[in-house]
């Protein structure tokens, strides 16, 4: 299977990228937002926001 990143042969180390610096870089593209899973319905993300907020209200402090 071949890197995601690069399309460079795996390291059974870093698995399933071929070096640390694929790693990161996979790593650093899911902190930055640029993967992100499309919704159907973008009224499920204001449902689900709603949903969490109200459960934090509910929290005790």
């Amino acid at each position: 299977m071949p890197c995601p990143i690069c399309d460079k042969p795996t390291e059974t180390d870093f698995r399933p990228f071929c070096s640390k610096r694929c790693a990161d870089i996979d790593l650093a593209k899911w902190f930055s937002g640029a993967y992100a899973i499309p919704a159907d319905n973008p009224e499920d993300a204001e449902e689900l926001e709603q949903q969490l907020d109200a459960a934090e209200r509910q929290k005790p402090h």
